[in-house]
């Protein structure tokens, strides 16, 4: 009995680690799935906005904006653009469209100079004002009714700060920040592709039929050579219980 309890023993652990094995390569799989799929979705709505907002170099301290007219259009041809649209994959029926006047005098200078906003001299009037470099966004970040009750409507006159690209000159948005879209970049192409490669390269290591042996020269056999091995030691423990029952 002593014998074969010993026996036993190295089988129930070798069948708890291929256990554990299966349940980490499938886990493995569906994750360098969802990783794909996941890299896929995060392309049009931070990937390419995050990169066409680092094109668009705007200035990093928030200058003095003023809106000089909102309109509120229905209907698809009335919205050619429009300053928010909730959502940036459907066409706008119902759009805010906002123009402003912005001078390069930074809000902090203009708020702490108390200087008169009659005596500013804009550097571009009448441009077409965005939320956002894409000009839409999705709830509850982005809520276009909040944006016009901010800028348009009563506030018309009113300044506030806004950045404006230095490639684009024309081009104002209300909202940016360096360092969050950067980290947006940086998290949506480094996560994803870290998941994809470590899970397929943990699975090439186990599965590739080229590597069958780790670098110390330990032999690493695929989940079927186990099963394999598993019936050759059942075979030699019967041998071993038919040897010890003749003697």
């Amino acid at each position: 009995m002593g014998a074969e309890e010993k026996e036993e023993e190295p089988l129930q652990i070798e069948t708890l680690l291929e256990k554990a094995k299966f349940y980490t390569s499938l886990c493995l799989g569906t994750t360098a799935i969802l990783s794909v799929f996941a890299f896929l979705f995060l392309i049009p709505f931070v990937v390419d906005p995050a990169i066409s907002t680092i094109l668009a170099d705007y200035e990093g301290t928030p200058v003095t904006c003023v809106a000089v007219e909102h309109v509120y259009a229905e209907g698809l041809s009335n919205c050619s653009w429009t300053s928010c649209k909730e959502g940036c994959t459907s066409s706008a029926l119902r759009c805010h469209q906002i123009l402003v006047n912005y001078s390069r005098v930074t809000f902090e200078e203009f708020s702490k100079g108390n200087m008169d906003i009659n005596s500013l001299e804009w550097d571009v009037g009448e441009t077409r004002f965005f939320i956002n470099t894409e000009g839409c966004g999705y709830p509850p970040r982005v809520n276009c009714s909040e944006f016009a009750k901010k800028y348009g409507y009563q506030h018309l006159g009113t300044p506030f700060p806004c950045f404006y690209s230095r490639t684009y000159p024309d081009m104002v948005v209300a909202r940016y920040s360096w360092d969050d879209n950067l980290r947006h970049l940086v998290l949506s192409l480094v996560i994803p592709n870290v998941l994809f490669g470590v899970s397929i390269g943990v699975l090439s290591y186990w599965y590739c039929p080229g590597c069958n042996r780790t670098g110390c020269g330990v032999e690493n056999t695929s989940y079927v050579d186990k099963f394999n091995s598993k019936d050759d030691d059942e075979e030699e423990l019967d041998e071993y219980e038919e040897e010890e029952e003749e003697y």
